[in-house]
């Protein structure tokens, strides 16, 4: 019966947690969008590494589930949680660090976008809340392919994702594979075909490889796969 419970505790959790990330990013997005995205976009990205930042809400609801509903947990953590006087009389101050510490990382998390207009490429970040303005005369190359392996870093990348990469005169690059939304919700191929088009009119560098583009049809339709490859044979 315990084994049972055990079990269906921990479905529940894998589940609350799944919807609960949902809704981190669905809330971020959001956010995003109000805050950054002006009404001239044509997509905009969420930066890496600061996009892994939803995953440690996720762990704090996690911790706080399994406080609430494990006795054996709660034991364990009056049994370690520090006994000082001072520690003890400094909780207000602790929590207060703490709430600041993590609207912080909320801000850093929401601000790491990068915004592509018809003409323009804004990029945000926590050190330039106003934003770094580039225009496409910046875009000394584009870097595009399919990944044949898998990062070594955690969630930076899989074996068989489509890349599309700007390179910037300052040596940023812009990762437009990374999307969060898009005008109109329209599919980001889609878009990036388009400004692809614009780049390459525009006789900006392009690398493209064919390499590994069979990767894709493991977890693409035709349909999609069809767009990743008019992207990588266009070139100038």
């Amino acid at each position: 019966m315990k084994k049972i419970k055990l079990i269906l505790s921990s479905i529940f959790l894998l589940v609350v947690a799944v919807i609960f990330t949902l809704g981190i990013f669905i809330l971020i997005n959001e956010i995003q969008e109000m805050l950054f995205v002006p009404d001239d976009s044509l997509m905009w990205t969420f930066n890496y590494p600061a996009s892994l930042g939803i995953f440690i809400y996720e762990v704090y609801l996690i911790l706080g589930m399994v406080y609430v509903f494990c006795k054996k947990f709660r034991s364990i953590y009056k049994e370690f949680r520090p006994r000082n006087v001072f520690m003890n009389k400094n909780r207000r101050s602790k929590f207060r660090i703490f709430i600041a510490i993590n609207v912080m990382l909320f801000y850093m998390i929401i601000s790491s976008v990068t915004v592509i207009t018809e003409n323009r490429i804004i990029d945000y970040s926590f050190l330039h809340p106003q934003g770094q303005v580039f225009n496409y005369d910046n875009i000394i190359k584009i870097n595009t392919g399919v990944y044949g392996r898998n990062s070594l870093i955690p969630m930076k990348y899989s074996k068989g994702e489509f890349f599309y990469i700007l390179e910037l005169k300052n040596g940023q690059k812009v990762h437009l594979n990374r999307v969060c939304g898009t005008k109109d919700d329209e599919h980001d191929f889609l878009v990036i075909r388009r400004i692809d088009d614009k780049l390459v009119n525009r006789r900006t560098l392009k690398v493209s490889s064919m390499g590994n583009f069979e990767r894709t049809t493991d977890y693409l339709d035709k349909i999609y796969t069809d767009k990743i490859q008019d992207i990588l044979k266009n070139t100038n």
